[in-house]
């Protein structure tokens, strides 16, 4: 892992594979770190001829937090965004995440990329290909939305336990049980996962880092931004969408609002996914995204005039 520079921050990168070979870049979402990427589902793409590349955004994980900013509580933000007024205390938007994202790439000198986007991530990757069009080869969004306030929301127990839950946590001990309570709440339903393992997992990432300010601070952002759908009609990389069926936190209209906005996107649902990749359609995921990709390749190989026959 390294630090780099990215629009005044210093934020936490890991690559993956060679980087002589076409690049991935994961844009993780809310509260989450670069470590919740699968390491089965980097390494099928890594496997695959891709070099891939993940961080942690602002705020989270070993990035550098905005801890001298105002983290107001995501509940007043959203009454504040009823009356147009919530960046009064949002720190900063998803359009300052899309200027750490693209930076990224930046300092680590790759042209353009193929662009995966979880959750926030995918609101962010929304931004960044219509704000920078030419650093993208292919998009896709996962488990994500568009933001438009006349989606479906998530149950009001699920956007309580995101929202108030960590807040609670006294120890160390408290804040593992809650983490895994909400993702038991947001997650897939018989996902595959050795629960020893994932109470592991969930550990190992608090251990690296624990920044609730900093959570609160990202869903200002998400509140503040509002509706993304002008940037989302801009998009005009190869996209994809997947979503699942039964994902609590996005509810699946978010994802058919992203494919509907998008010219030529693919959509694809899968049944009974919830809101992460579990193990149980870890392998569906990817088998969904490589094609997405080499389609993405071949078009990128066809318009680039060197490669044509003299």
């Amino acid at each position: 892992m390294a630090k780099i520079l990215s629009n005044g921050l210093k934020l936490e990168v890991e690559e993956f594979g060679s980087p002589s070979n076409p690049s991935i870049l994961l844009i993780m979402g809310l509260a989450a770190q670069l470590t919740r990427w699968p390491e089965a589902f980097v390494g099928s793409l890594v496997d695959k001829g891709f070099h891939v590349v993940a961080f942690d955004n602002r705020d989270i994980g070993l990035s550098e937090k905005l801890v001298s900013d105002r983290a107001s509580s995501p509940l007043a933000v959203a009454l504040l965004n009823t009356v147009g007024m919530a960046s009064l205390l949002a720190p900063y938007k998803l359009t300052d995440m899309a200027k750490d994202t693209v930076g990224v790439l930046d300092a680590l000198d790759i042209e353009s990329a193929h662009l995966i986007g979880a959750s926030m991530g995918g609101m962010i990757g929304q931004i960044f290909c219509a704000e920078y069009p030419e650093r993208v080869r292919s998009f896709t969004a996962l488990m994500s939305s568009t933001n438009n306030p006349a989606l479906p929301k998530a149950h009001p127990k699920v956007s309580w336990e995101v929202m108030t839950a960590r807040s609670r946590a006294g120890t160390r001990e408290e804040l593992i049980d809650i983490t895994l309570r909400i993702w038991t709440l947001i997650g897939t339903k018989n996902s595959g996962r050795d629960p020893v393992e994932f109470r592991q997992l969930v550990a190992d990432s608090i251990d690296r880092n624990s920044s609730p300010s900093g959570i609160r601070r990202q869903m200002a952002a998400i509140i503040a931004t509002r509706d993304l759908r002008a940037w989302t009609r801009k998009v005009s990389a190869p996209s994809l969408v997947i979503h699942g069926s039964d994902d609590p936190l996005v509810p699946v209209g978010n994802g058919l609002d992203i494919a509907a906005e998008i010219s030529n996107a693919r959509l694809e649902i899968i049944e009974g996914m919830g809101h992460d990749i579990p193990p149980i359609f870890l392998n569906t995921v990817v088998d969904h995204i490589l094609p997405h990709l080499y389609a993405a390749e071949k078009r990128d190989d066809t318009d680039d005039p060197s490669s044509r026959a003299a």
